[in-house]
């Protein structure tokens, strides 16, 4: 049986995942959503890079979960690879899901030049938090409007140290078994970070025909994919 730890991006918690933990656990597997430190039910808590990957790996070891496959969608890809690198053997694979990936010494932010600095001050100006999006920025993503109320309904204020702060990697994603899940709606190929790993042998490549949140848009097809990528083993 294999344990599916679940981690949403920005301002998102645990409840993002609603319904692709149920399509998991009807297919008699564990399926563990995790809301971040100052997120969700959580929010408010001061929290930087290294909060968000002590999370993810203190869960897994609290919990004693082993086959784990680990899931990060879009900014939670920076904190979950790095997790995925401290987890050892406990780890069967880890799956980006359209996300962001980790960079020695580079940031969440880092990787924007024209969007850095709107970033970082939009954060300056609300209290050390990154503010949730409108409902008008998820259109064009494949979402209905009751999803897209669903998001904004659910969004709290993001911390924004953990967009900050540089990323720590013990040793290279290339070495992980690793499923990308890339979301055209969102940019029709990977960046060139990405590519470059897909380019080895631990990495595979999975396109859906959605927008940046498919565990709303297209959760029952994200989950095949999840369960898929648990059985590539590593």
């Amino acid at each position: 049986m294999t344990s599916f730890v679940l981690v949403a991006g920005a301002w998102l918690g645990a409840w993002a995942w609603a319904d692709v933990v149920d399509e998991l656990r009807a297919a008699g597997h564990d399926a563990h959503p995790l809301t971040l430190s100052g997120l969700g039910e959580k929010r408010g808590a001061p929290a930087g890079q290294q909060t968000h990957v002590g999370d993810i790996v203190q869960e897994i070891e609290r919990r004693d979960l082993r086959e784990v496959v680990l899931v990060g969608h879009s900014y939670a890809g920076i904190p979950v690879g790095q997790a995925a690198v401290g987890i050892g053997d406990r780890l069967t694979r880890v799956v980006f899901v359209d996300s962001n990936i980790p960079a020695g010494g580079e940031s969440f932010v880092s990787g924007w030049p024209d969007g850095r600095a709107m970033v970082e001050a939009s954060i300056a100006e609300h209290g050390g938090f990154w503010p949730p999006l409108s409902a008008a920025d998820y259109e064009g993503q494949g979402l209905s409007d009751e999803q897209i109320g669903r998001i904004v309904g659910g969004a709290t204020p993001h911390p924004g140290a953990t967009l900050t702060e540089p990323a720590v990697l013990a040793r290279p994603l290339g070495e992980l078994p690793a499923t990308y899940v890339k979301c055209l709606l969102d940019g029709p190929e990977p960046g060139a970070d990405v590519a470059a790993l897909l380019t080895g042998e631990r990495w595979r490549l999975v396109e859906m025909d959605t927008g940046h949140w498919p565990m709303f848009s297209r959760p029952r097809e994200l989950a095949r994919i999840l369960l898929d990528a648990a059985g590539a083993g590593g």
